[in-house]
């Protein structure tokens, strides 16, 4: 669980440390209000994968026995880059798997998107993640995942790029090695 007020003293600190007065009018209330922010952006870090996974497992029975696709594109979130607490913003996701005998429910999708973005991540395990959890919800190997971010990490510090974007793609199942499956997940 998170330790609210171990993050408020280590806040006041930081405060002290930037060479601040963490009791200065402006700031009086920051350490608390730094640490109610902490643990709703974080909240994820509390539950493994396989609790979201039953968190978020709503499914229906469906006859698949076709290759028909679900994709759910441009689920917006935001998380932390785990090296710098600095942030991955204007988030795109897309999920996409192919029904094995049950569909999830569509705002599940973006729910283990939404829980799996509130950790200290990378944007590589981001997708590793949501995959992971929807192969054990939707009881399909075939899984696609596809990011697009920007990191504050190489927008406002660093090389300051503010056009630079990060793309990722994890693929399981036949999404791997099936290049008409990757056609019709990139063309939709």
């Amino acid at each position: 669980m998170i330790d609210k007020k171990a993050i408020k003293f280590h806040i006041e600190g930081i405060l002290k440390a930037l060479g601040d007065d963490p009791e200065r009018e402006g700031l009086k209330d920051t350490p608390q209000r730094v640490a109610n922010m902490y643990e709703e952006i974080f909240e994820g870090m509390n539950y493994t994968n396989d609790e979201i996974a039953k968190m978020f497992d709503k499914s229906f029975e469906v006859n698949s026995e076709h290759n028909d696709m679900v994709i759910v594109r441009d689920i917006n979130a935001f998380s932390y880059c785990e090296h710098h607490l600095a942030l991955m913003y204007d988030m795109k996701i897309t999920v996409a798997y192919i029904p094995c005998g049950k569909v999830l429910g569509l705002s599940k999708i973006a729910r283990i998107a939404d829980m799996v973005t509130k950790r200290l991540q990378l944007q590589e395990r981001i997708g590793n993640d949501i995959a992971e959890i929807m192969q054990k919800v939707t009881g399909s190997e075939d899984v696609a995942v596809m990011i697009e971010a920007n990191h504050s990490c190489m927008t406002a510090r660093g090389i300051k790029n503010t056009t630079a974007k990060t793309y990722t793609t994890t693929l399981r199942g036949r999404f791997e090695s099936d290049i008409s499956l990757q056609n019709r997940l990139i063309l939709r």
